[in-house]
C-alpha cells in the first residue's frame, strides 16, 4: 500500500468530509472509488471544460447591455479618428 497526501482548503475539506459522511463513507473510500472508476473507464469520471470566452462573462455582458442602452438613449459622444488621434498627443 502507498500513502498519498493531498492539500485542501480547510472549508473544502470540511464540506467533503460532511458529504462523504452523509453517504456513509470516509475520504479514503471516496478517493478509492474515484480512482477505480478512472482506471476502469480510462478517463476522468466527470467532464472538464475550459471557461467560457471572457467576452461573455456576466460582468462584461452587464457592461455591454448598459452601453447598448446608452446608445439607444443617445448618451454617446462621437469623435472622428483624427479627433481621437489628436487627443492622444495632448
Amino acid at each position: 500500500m502507498t500513502t498519498i497526501s493531498l492539500r485542501f482548503d480547510d472549508e473544502m475539506k470540511r464540506q467533503l468530509d460532511e458529504m462523504c459522511d452523509e453517504m456513509g463513507m470516509n475520504l479514503t473510500t471516496f478517493f478509492m472509488i474515484y480512482a477505480k472508476k478512472a482506471l476502469r473507464d480510462r478517463q476522468i469520471p466527470f467532464e472538464i471544460t475550459a471557461p467560457l470566452n471572457p467576452f461573455y462573462s456576466d460582468s462584461n455582458m452587464k457592461q455591454l447591455s448598459k452601453a447598448n442602452q446608452q446608445v439607444k438613449n443617445g448618451q454617446v459622444i462621437v469623435k472622428t479618428m483624427d479627433e481621437l488621434e489628436a487627443m492622444e498627443c495632448e
